[in-house]
């Protein structure tokens, strides 16, 4: 079997990523994003915590109870930070229906179908891009959506005095811009193979796997991503209708 590797592990490699952390920082310092320390320390989170993974991964696999332990760990984490961006308090909580609803369901008919192997090494990884995609759509719909209820509350309140419920005429003003949230995920697989060449893609390739090979998992991952994050925008959606979100 092919093997290659896609990073050179040579000792310029620490000085490279403190440069692009460096870059990426001072980019954000100089253009006035307010994002400069975050770089830093987002950089900083994801050396620890990859470190922290690659340490225990090799036992989690081992064990079902450990595999699903650490996926509802993932899982809690997701909810955390979704539910921070959208609202807080002991609102929070509710951004892990709209991320719930969107994986699991997805996820359950990878495995129960055999797409997928019930393997830890796989379920874990693919587990993780359905959760990071659906709460990356949370976040955005949600947002998006309360913002459109507090910039627009006044349409709200015409929407009522026609007769709307509360909920309908929630929905008729912020729904538009919600479902906008879905807009990267189409344009991801829109452009696949023609823009940019996805991680599962090249990950496969460079295990030494066939490109035919590659790209049917490739498919599989890309479709099933808009599929979860697409449930994750209506429940989300709903969510703020109802006001289950509050700032």
């Amino acid at each position: 079997m092919r093997t290659s590797s896609l990073i050179s592990l040579t000792s310029w490699l620490p000085v490279v990523l403190v440069l692009l952390v460096a870059l990426g920082a001072l980019v954000a310092w100089a253009g006035r994003m307010g994002h400069g320390k975050a770089v830093v320390t987002a950089c900083l989170r994801a050396a620890l915590q990859l470190g922290a993974v690659s340490v225990v991964i090799s036992w989690v696999v081992a064990y079902s109870a450990a595999s699903a332990g650490f996926i509802l760990l993932m899982y809690g984490v997701a909810t955390f930070t979704a539910g921070r961006r959208v609202a807080g308090g002991r609102e929070l909580w509710w951004a892990g229906v709209p991320i719930a609803a969107g994986t699991a369901p997805v996820l359950i008919l990878l495995m129960t179908t055999g797409v997928i192997s019930t393997d830890g090494m796989v379920i874990i990884p693919v587990a993780g891009i359905l959760l990071g995609g659906c709460l990356t759509a949370t976040t955005l719909a949600g947002r998006r959506a309360l913002d459109e209820l507090v910039q627009r509350k006044g349409e709200v309140e015409a929407a009522l005095a026609l007769g709307f419920s509360p909920r309908d005429a929630a929905l008729e003003i912020c729904r538009p811009a919600a479902v906008q949230a879905l807009v990267p995920a189409l344009d991801q697989t829109r452009t696949v193979g023609l823009v940019t060449l996805p991680g599962a893609f090249v990950g496969m390739l460079i295990g030494g796997a066939s490109p035919i090979e590659a790209g049917v998992v490739q498919l599989v991952v890309l479709v099933a991503l808009l599929a979860a994050e697409a449930a994750a925008i209506v429940v989300t959606v709903e969510l703020a209708a109802r006001g289950r979100f509050a700032r």
